[in-house]
């Protein structure tokens, strides 16, 4: 199921539904069922009271573990933000860090502009391309400050605990430019994606990131953000 539709199924519900039907358990839990394959629902459901609890190794397993249905897609990313950030990468990128780089489609896409590539994740799966992985947490980066040109991270940061720490370190490492995906999206209590931080306003982003030299669009149910430090 890619990007485009179930964006476009989340719109319905989040926007469409009274918020005492979106949010009620009996309604959302049939999509909870399909999405997670009938696995974990207990945990799904009740992710975001459960996080604070978890250490950080217990939260990696949950994440590395949990069947969904988005990981039979190729990509978390619509094909219309990848258009658009191959178009914006800066002229002149030498080096392009991904940061969550899951099975590395888009690294595959981007060494088409920028010559030099890397992924960073907490588990290697990269299947699209063949370049230098790192095994890094995002909230400590193992790269020197300024190490990328350019740097990247997709529907990542709504999933951390201390996002503000993840931004820090993505813009430690981005020399020249970082390019964030989020979803334009609404907080419930019952969303099947685990997400901990919602971004449904360009402020509340804009805000987080804090780079002063910036562009940030909506895109088919994504925030896509561009911060330049040069």
């Amino acid at each position: 199921m890619n990007r485009t539709l179930t964006n476009a199924i989340r719109f319905i519900i989040d926007e469409c539904l009274p918020p005492l039907i979106r949010d009620n358990y009996y309604f959302m839990y049939p999509f909870f069922f399909i999405w997670f394959k009938g696995k974990n629902l207990h945990t799904a459901m009740h992710f975001k009271k459960i996080a604070p609890t978890l250490s950080e190794e217990e939260y990696i397993r949950i994440y590395q573990t949990m069947g969904t249905l988005a990981r039979d897609r190729v990509t978390d990313l619509t094909q219309s933000a990848i258009h658009h950030m191959k178009q914006h990468i800066i002229s002149g990128a030498k080096s392009l860090l991904d940061v969550g780089c899951g099975n590395g489609y888009w690294l595959s896409q981007a060494h088409e502009i920028v010559p030099e590539v890397a992924g960073c994740d907490l588990k290697q799966a990269l299947r699209y391309i063949d370049c230098p992985f790192h095994y890094g947490n995002i909230e400590q980066l193992p790269f020197a400050d300024n190490a990328f040109d350019v740097v990247t991270c997709h529907h990542t940061i709504e999933h951390i605990a201390d996002y503000r720490k993840a931004i820090s370190e993505l813009k430690r490492v981005a020399a020249k430019q970082l390019i964030i995906v989020v979803p334009r999206q609404r907080y419930y209590y019952y969303t099947l994606d685990l997400h901990l931080h919602f971004f449904h306003y360009k402020e509340q982003l804009v805000e987080a990131i804090g780079l002063k030299n910036y562009t940030c669009e909506s895109q088919l149910g994504d925030w896509i953000y561009f911060g330049y430090k040069t």
